[in-house]
């Protein structure tokens, strides 16, 4: 019996030019991004550069995407490491979505994106063909035409030499987006956590600008709703809208706040 694979879902609502919403699961709980599947959030973002399990841990990431899978949403990984190897044994264990972090040039996004791919570029891919997760232990259709066509890999812009180098990368064939990493820019800068400083926002400005000129597609971190509101509008189509601590901190907060207690 053969199985079918799902259509990636973040990938036709970037390829139909709209817009994704995601939340940051850094408590790394197969319970939460279940839920976050059930509310209907378009991504659910794990980042295994700051946290999280190791990434060459496959039984730890095999439940969390087996939790998306449960409610039909999207996983986006952020892997710590360009490295075509990781980025082949996250794909195999059911990755869909690969953020790549700390890039600095073009050839480096290239490798890790020819290794995404059976076929690239009008040639040969890297990836390995065998009967992982993926390919539901051999029994799924079409796989290595369904795995091309389905596999998104984006990178993050956020330190100099990524802006320095750009164009070159934005130029990558089949990049699927760029992630701008306004935190990680004010380092690179000299400015650390100076989100606002005009050296980092002119950085922002320019990765955004480019990449909507160059047709691809842009996403980032939204700092509230009006802020991620104003990203949309300004050609944006990936957003986080925040994070479960983030979530968690501001509901408990307000029910202190709301606290009333007669002390006399």
């Amino acid at each position: 019996m053969n199985a079918s694979q799902p259509a990636n879902e973040l990938a036709a609502t970037l390829d139909d030019g709209a817009v994704a919403l995601g939340v940051l699961d850094n408590t790394y709980s197969p319970t939460l991004v279940e839920f976050y599947g059930e509310l209907g959030v378009d991504f659910i973002w794990l980042d295994l550069e700051h946290g999280g399990p190791d990434p060459w841990d496959a039984s730890q990431l095999e439940d969390l995407l087996r939790a998306g899978e449960r409610t039909d949403v999207e996983l986006l990984v952020r892997l710590p490491d360009t490295d075509p190897t990781l980025v082949r044994k996250a794909l195999d264990l059911g990755v869909r979505n690969v953020l790549l972090s700390r890039v600095k040039t073009a050839e480096e996004v290239r490798d890790a994106v020819r290794s995404s791919r059976f076929r690239y570029d009008g040639g040969p891919g890297d990836r390995g063909l065998a009967a992982p997760r993926a390919r539901r232990w051999g029994l799924a259709d079409e796989y290595v035409a369904t795995e091309d066509s389905e596999t998104l890999v984006g990178v993050t812009v956020e330190n100099e030499a990524s802006v320095e180098n750009l164009d070159e990368i934005l130029a990558v064939p089949e990049l699927g987006f760029v992630f701008i990493g306004p935190l990680d820019l004010s380092v690179s800068l000299g400015h650390p956590g100076e989100i606002d400083h005009p050296d980092v926002q002119d950085a922002v400005e320019t990765i955004r600008s480019k990449a909507v000129d160059a047709g691809v597609p842009v996403a980032g971190l939204g700092f509230g709703m009006d802020d991620v509101n104003e990203k949309v509008s300004n050609g944006y189509q990936m957003v986080n809208l925040g994070s479960t601590t983030g979530a968690i901190q501001e509901t408990v907060t307000s029910w202190f706040d709301a606290y009333e207690q007669d002390d006399a």
